[in-house]
């Protein structure tokens, strides 16, 4: 290290820990993880990628989480596996929008973040970065979840065939330390066209129309586990509206009240989850006004 270097680290080193990572991530020398967070976000910046600590994680609760018993079942027990050092498969969460596929993810975390599983967000466009983040945690003892929300591809994306090799197609075995658990609004990832079908025919089309199939469907299989989510019946909404406002102490149910939880999921064009959440955010906050 030479001299101007030498000073210009010392200086840093007097502002702290922030300054520091700062200086190292802009000379291309990133700073190590700091493995006592629970959940990091994967940064590149162009020099490097870094794990950048989320010091403030939502925290889901699973009872928070309304008519999807199946779903959580079923990912509560696949992590359970994985913390206890058993198989466990990665895990694709597919369906309608706003009915709790992230939520379900952040949820199991926060139920097993006590045994050591800690959280990676990775965000679609680093998804080449994943041998590289695999390779980082593969030492170490505890487990990894990374996760890789709301995703979809589009023709020639690169990161598609980075996710897929991550998942099962690379000469290096999977790192039995992480597990990759992905959303989409897509059940294939990909988008399939009704247009795909006239490749049966013999005008320019496809030789080989199954193996196009194929390719469209290789990536979701390579997810062990399979959760599918599907929007809310009006009962279903109305039970999660009742349960939202409990928890934000608005206490008695009417039929004013259900009226406008349905309007106002009318207005949104959905009834979900996050529509019953956001509706109960709104009604909690014009009662305060109203009582102030």
């Amino acid at each position: 290290m030479n001299h101007e270097l030498e000073q210009g680290l010392l200086r840093v080193l007097a502002l702290g820990e922030v300054a520091l990572t700062r200086w190292l991530e802009l000379h291309g020398k990133p700073a190590a993880p700091d493995w006592q967070a629970e959940a990091f976000r994967w940064r590149n910046l162009g020099q490097g990628g870094v794990l950048q600590p989320v010091r403030h994680p939502h925290r889901v609760a699973l009872e928070d989480l309304q008519n999807i018993d199946r779903q959580r079942a079923a990912l509560l027990q696949n992590t359970r596996q994985f913390v206890a050092g058993r198989t466990a498969n990665n895990v694709l969460l597919t369906g309608a929008r706003g009915t709790g596929k992230s939520s379900l993810i952040k949820a199991a975390w926060n139920a097993f973040r006590a045994d050591g599983l800690k959280l990676i967000e990775v965000e679609k466009a680093h998804l080449n970065d994943l041998p590289d983040i695999v390779e980082l945690v593969a030492s170490r003892p505890e487990r990894f979840i990374v996760f890789c929300d709301d995703l979809s591809f589009e023709e020639g994306d690169h990161g598609y065939q980075a996710l897929k090799t991550a998942l099962d197609g690379s000469v290096a075995a999977p790192s039995a330390n992480v597990l990759i658990y992905a959303t989409s609004n897509r059940r294939h990832l990909v988008p399939e066209y009704f247009s795909e079908n006239a490749a049966t025919r013999y005008e320019g089309g496809e030789i080989h129309f199954s193996e196009a199939i194929e390719e469209k469907v290789a990536l979701s299989e390579r997810f062990g586990l399979w959760l599918s989510f599907y929007s809310f019946s009006q009962d279903d909404y109305l039970r999660a509206v009742r349960h939202w406002l409990a928890v934000m102490g608005v206490a008695g149910w009417d039929e004013t009240l259900q009226r406008e939880a349905l309007i106002w999921a009318t207005g949104r064009g959905a009834r979900s989850g996050r529509v019953a959440w956001q509706f109960a955010r709104d009604w909690s906050g014009r009662q305060e006004s109203a009582e102030n």
